[in-house]
């Protein structure tokens, strides 16, 4: 695995060993940015269900003006560390081990608004909706921000959450890519 373009281009990254993690793949990733251009550059990023933090340091190596990686994994934390070392972010990155199935508590309101979010959560674990509904919640979203999620093509991402829009999706085998697009004038209620 390595990034894809921008100044860290061809740089290795450390993976976790085992099924643990599910990287995303290096062709679904170019494809994803390749989408993303324009909403890069300057743009204040949250890598949730990070693994490797490869997503986040993509977008970090294509301008991005800082990350947030946040996993519940004390291994992937160590990795991701690991990742943001090897490619001298330590400035523009903060990493936060927590629990996202519980809640987003680890975000607060007053931290800088996010531009663009990744998810990237386990396949079929009914994930998508609580986490979009926290994060709504969590009030640390610009409005018209866009979040990225990538999901297997049998757990659907719904059309009707207030607040989110369903812009595009894009099939890569078994992996479907969901754009939204947010719209705090239509904040969820939760």
């Amino acid at each position: 695995m390595r990034i894809i373009s921008g100044s860290f281009k061809g740089k290795k990254l450390v993976s976790l060993k085992g099924v643990a993690t599910r990287p995303t793949a290096d062709r679904v990733r170019e494809s994803v940015f390749n989408i993303l251009a324009p909403h890069i550059d300057n743009a204040s990023v949250l890598d949730l269900f990070a693994g490797t933090g490869a997503l986040g340091l993509e977008a970090l190596s294509r301008g991005a003006a800082s990350a947030a990686f946040i996993d519940s994994s004390a291994s992937a934390v160590k990795i991701i560390q690991k990742n943001i070392f090897a490619c001298k972010m330590e400035n523009r990155s903060r990493v936060t081990r927590w629990d996202i199935a519980k809640n987003l508590n680890c975000l607060q309101s007053e931290t800088p608004a996010y531009d663009l979010v990744f998810m990237d959560p386990p396949y079929n674990k009914n994930y998508i909706v609580p986490t979009l509904k926290k994060l709504i919640k969590r009030d640390v979203l610009k409005d018209s921000a866009t979040i990225v999620i990538e999901h297997s093509a049998a757990e659907a991402v719904p059309e009707d959450l207030s607040g989110l829009h369903l812009k595009d999706q894009r099939i890569y085998g078994k992996t479907l890519v969901s754009f939204l697009s947010v719209m705090l004038q239509e904040k969820l209620s939760v």
